[in-house]
């Protein structure tokens, strides 16, 4: 449990008393606005779908995939076993054969390559979710501790009755802008990991790519008919 899982609840419970206050409005000009045009989820529901990525699943993508590495080199140790034959057959079987093994491991386009930066793409994604799970949890820990955060809990507290919410009065201005100031912090640290994660995907996206099998191209083995004679 790392500590943005420690603060998971209490700082749900304040976010869904400053999105309770921002269903009601923010202040005009607050820079808020943009970030919620660019997110369009209030700061709980982003928060809440955060905590749902598979960070632990993450960090252990990348040392699965390398142990698939040990089966092609399995595969690329029996292509190499000498050819105990010749002939046309044979010379044309070679040449699959090696056009197979540059296929399995030599250069990053090769099935091997591919692998790796695959694994590579996993930690990657691994160290960005830790990262930015750590800044996320810092950013709570100094909303629950904020003066913002005693004034969103006052003008939220009491009685959540259908009949209550029509005969209280509404926010003060001030409590909506003490909770526009939590939304935009939280809604800030989010919409700079999301733009990592789409660093991270422009950048290994090339590296990414299927690779395609080259097939040689060979002239079929050409086998004369024999010629009778004394006929």
């Amino acid at each position: 449990m790392d500590p943005l899982d420690r603060l998971a609840e209490p700082g749900l419970d304040l976010l869904h008393r400053v999105d309770t206050l921002l269903a009601t409005g923010a202040p005009e000009g607050h820079r808020i606005w943009p970030l919620l045009r660019r997110m369009q989820v209030l700061p709980g529901e982003a928060v809440r779908s955060f905590l749902e990525l598979p960070a632990a699943a993450l960090a252990d993508a990348g040392r699965s995939v390398r142990q698939l590495v040990r089966s092609y080199d399995e595969v690329s140790a029996a292509l190499t076993d000498s050819v105990l034959w010749s002939g046309p057959a044979a010379n044309a079987y070679g040449e699959y054969r090696a056009a197979l093994l540059r296929h399995l491991d030599e250069g990053p386009e090769s099935l091997v390559g591919r692998l790796e930066s695959t694994a590579g793409y996993a930690d990657a994604l691994a160290d960005w979710a830790e990262g930015s799970r750590r800044a996320l949890a810092r950013t709570l820990a100094h909303a629950l501790a904020s003066t913002e955060a005693v004034a969103v809990v006052a003008a939220t507290a009491g009685p959540r009755t259908t009949a209550a919410r029509l005969t209280s009065p509404a926010p003060r201005p001030s409590a909506e802008n003490e909770a526009a100031e939590i939304a935009a912090r939280v809604l800030a640290v989010l919409c700079a990991a999301y733009d990592g994660a789409e660093t991270l995907l422009r950048q290994w996206g090339p590296s990414l790519a299927e690779s395609s099998w080259p097939a040689p191209v060979t002239a079929a083995p050409r086998y004369d008919a024999p010629t009778q004679v004394g006929w």
